[in-house]
């Protein structure tokens, strides 16, 4: 028989490439992931690794395997999400959220929790929607809170299941007000980094209008783009769910079309029955249906 953490170990191997990121993603050691899967290739009687250069790859019987390996984690999940149904909250629900979403739909949704489900534990962490769906795929996390933008879609993860929220408007913020993004094609930008939707979302609106934009800060935090903003060193895109109900610091001009960004949960098929996780979702929607 095959043993179920031996085939997530191969699981994650064909999702992250290295043993080392393997062991970093699951806190074991290196060796101690080598060695769990020279236990899984013998319990198979075939090789499933081979040597390529310093690292590692999948035979065509290790691929197979790990193919097999993800139906066998789907179903463990389904199993557990059907039994957890007669025991609400038994297993926490481990979610990822953006920055925006932490400041203004978390909390809500938590006090609601509080009341609906007061056993049911819910574990938050901040990551960028790139790695929050990797890792929920990879089953790092239960439950994702992501974005896209207009015109830039997220690509549809083999096994996830989204659910919209709603829409986010996204506005061109400023220490003053600006007739257009045109005008500010002189001024300095704060964007997020390189590869995330938002920098190549903002990128794209520039030139459209027909300017590069100068971007001389590049800062994950959305907190710190407000200030830099506010104190007029730079111009920027920012999205209304930043504010959580608060007066805006800065001033504020729509974008053509009056832009928003498609707000949405995802989970994993297999997992989408548990109750802790329908619980969850149930009240992240709430939150932002009740947002000022």
């Amino acid at each position: 028989m095959f043993e179920l953490r031996r085939l997530r170990l191969l699981h994650e191997l064909a999702l992250r490439g290295t043993l080392a990121a393997v062991a970093e993603a699951l806190a074991y050691s290196p060796s101690t992931v080598s060695q769990q899967l020279s236990q899984l290739e013998r319990d198979a009687g075939v090789t499933l690794l081979v040597p390529d250069g310093r690292r590692v790859r999948l035979t065509e019987q290790g691929a197979a395997l790990a193919a097999h390996a993800a139906r066998a984690l789907a179903l463990d999940e389904q199993i557990r999400g059907e039994l957890e149904t007669l025991r609400p909250g038994v297993a926490p629900v481990r979610i990822a959220v953006l920055q925006t979403a932490a400041r203004a739909l978390v909390p809500t949704a938590l006090t609601l929790l509080a009341d609906r489900a007061p056993e049911l534990r819910v574990e938050v962490a901040e990551r960028p929607p790139e790695e929050g769906l990797f890792e929920l795929a990879a089953r790092g996390f239960d439950l994702v809170i992501a974005e896209q933008y207009p015109g830039h879609t997220r690509e549809h993860r083999s096994g996830l299941e989204r659910e919209v929220l709603g829409s986010d408007p996204v506005r061109i913020a400023t220490a003053a007000g600006a007739p257009d993004l045109a005008s500010l094609r002189d001024r300095a930008w704060v964007l997020e980094p390189r590869g995330t939707a938002a920098r190549d979302w903002a990128v794209q609106q520039c030139r459209a209008a027909g300017f590069e934009p100068d971007v001389r800060f590049e800062l994950a935090d959305l907190t710190a783009h407000v200030r830099l903003i506010a104190a007029g060193h730079a111009v920027g895109l920012l999205p209304d769910l930043l504010w959580a109900g608060e007066a805006p610091p800065v001033q504020l001009t729509d974008l053509p079309g009056a832009a928003a960004r498609e707000v949405f949960t995802a989970v994993r098929r297999s997992d989408r029955e548990r109750s802790g996780i329908r619980l969850v979702r149930d009240a992240l929607a709430d939150a932002f249906a009740a947002r000022a």
